[in-house]
């Protein structure tokens, strides 16, 4: 088969939408699935309904890697497939992205990467170098051809915009932590200290650039390796680039009105969001869905389940998970529209019923004591003080927790060997945490559950001050021992 370019597509007989030429509007600090997938793909679909036309540049952000060669070899070129359910019903789309115009390695074409900045008509930044990639790293220096860090890069282009005497960017990171455009700024800011930059420079930066804090959504599993070759059989091309995705997809942005004007998502009827705070949609990802999956999964799995879909298609535990979501973490959202907050637990519903997506419940077991304090622990404490009394769900779900955990007998590579009825499986969390319950092992349900509990380098003081707390779990982990996971999923709905 011959490879994915415009003139390959077209002896496809593909007839979907296509931009060829656009001048370079957006500046991609990342080549990866989840961005081609996510704000690519917004950006194609803004060219076809909302006159956005703008191409994308991609800059590699490591120097390592075929992905950035394959862009150019398929001319920007690749499909995409969006695959899941939607209002109860299941859905497919195919789409052919053709609004990436190229890929810039920096690390052999640093020339070329910094003459984008010279481009008048390039207005966007957008960038996903994972968690760990907006971090300030003294080692890099202005005269690095280019700085490793992307901080560093931007500093570095930023730099040369100024120079260059054109206006600054708006710029939108999807990397996943709190407040992300600040984290970015701030980072920018301290390279311009570091590396002596002029103080009229530190002023256009703070004043011709708007640092977009935003919350990104949408599950991407990428290259769908094991159906690539017969999908590219009936798209009559081979496709080096092809990615998949969820249907589901959400960006919330944080700035002021002009952004929306710029950067036409709602005209393009596009799930985006223009918010002046983008905080309350983040709690609302962290306890509905992140909150509900963690909540869900330690009991899944020792109730004999193995991936997200196939909990939400067994009554006892998707009534138990929906019981949650509804009774006891969406009534203490009250800082979001109501019928907002429900729509995105429905939609979290049909994500958890993808059936193009398994999702295994150990993966979203690790590292679960962090995920409990920061997804479940602050619904729990809310509720149980704007109610006076404990959400049964969340509480029976850290005795889910316990005896996940509790089932550990040995470590084995820095994991946790647990027992789920003969077979074994890896507890993978903070060695100081594995240490604990594996000291643990024995105990019973009143000594394990008050050494956890109490345990404040976990969870400060907050869980051993509530109420109750420790008597309900250690009554939850009896009903556990004595019922079985499955029915003690069952019984704690009919309390």
């Amino acid at each position: 088969m011959d490879t994915l370019n415009y003139q390959s597509l077209n002896r496809s007989g593909y007839d979907g939408f296509i931009l060829k030429d656009a001048p370079e509007k957006v500046l991609q600090f990342g080549e990866g699935n989840f961005l081609r997938a996510f704000t690519d793909h917004f950006i194609d679909v803004m060219n076809e309904t909302a006159g956005f036309n703008g191409k994308v540049v991609v800059v590699k952000p490591r120097s390592g890697g075929r992905v950035g060669n394959v862009i150019n070899e398929q001319e920007g070129l690749y499909t995409l497939l969006l695959r899941g359910v939607n209002d109860g019903r299941k859905q497919e789309i195919k789409r052919v992205i053709s609004c990436i115009s190229r890929c810039i390695n920096p690390y052999t074409d640093h020339k070329g990467f910094l003459e984008c900045a010279h481009n008048p008509e390039l207005r966007f930044i957008v960038s996903n170098t994972t968690e760990a990639g907006i971090t300030f790293d003294p080692g890099c220096s202005l005269t690095d051809e280019p700085p490793a860090g992307f901080p560093a890069k931007l500093t570095r282009f930023l730099y040369e915009r100024y120079n260059s005497g054109l206006p600054g960017f708006i710029i939108l990171p999807c990397e996943l932590i709190d407040r992300n455009g600040d984290v970015l700024r701030e980072c920018v800011e301290e390279y311009i200290s570091l590396w002596k930059l002029p103080a009229d420079f530190s002023a256009w930066v703070r004043d011709e650039n708007i640092f977009c804090s935003t919350l990104v959504d949408r599950i991407v599993p990428g290259y769908p390796k094991a159906e690539a070759g017969a999908l590219c059989e009936s798209f009559g091309y081979s496709d080096g680039l092809l990615d998949s995705a969820e249907v589901f997809g959400s960006w919330v942005i944080e700035g002021p009105g002009f952004v929306s004007d710029e950067f036409p998502a709602d005209r393009a009827s596009l799930p985006v969001t223009f918010v002046s705070n983008v905080d309350p949609y983040k709690k609302r990802k962290v306890r509905i869905l992140n909150g509900a999956h963690t909540s869900m999964a330690l009991g899944a799995y020792l109730a004999g389940k193995d991936i997200v879909r196939d909990c939400m298609e067994d009554d006892v535990i998707s009534g138990y998970l929906m019981a949650a979501v509804n009774d006891e973490i969406i009534p203490v959202l009250s800082d979001l529209d109501e019928k907002e907050v429900k729509d995105f637990a429905a939609a979290v519903r049909d994500r958890f019923l993808n059936p193009f997506m398994d999702h295994e419940l150990l993966s979203i077991a690790l590292n679960s004591t962090a995920k409990w304090k920061a997804r479940v622990m602050p619904t729990l404490i809310e509720y149980h003080a704007a109610k006076g009394t404990l959400p049964k769900m969340l509480t029976f779900s850290f005795a889910a927790y316990l005896s996940f955990y509790h089932s550990g007998y040995e470590m084995e590579d820095g994991a946790l060997k647990g027992l789920r009825g003969s077979d074994t499986f890896l507890i993978k969390d903070d060695e100081y945490v594995l240490e604990e319950f594996l000291s643990l092992k024995d105990a019973d349900d009143d000594t394990l559950a008050e050494a956890i509990i109490g345990n404040e380098k976990m969870w400060g003081s907050a869980l051993k001050d509530i109420a109750g707390f420790k008597e309900a779990v250690t009554g939850y982990l009896k009903l556990i021992a004595d019922k079985g996971m499955y029915e003690a999923m069952r019984l704690i709905r009919q309390e």
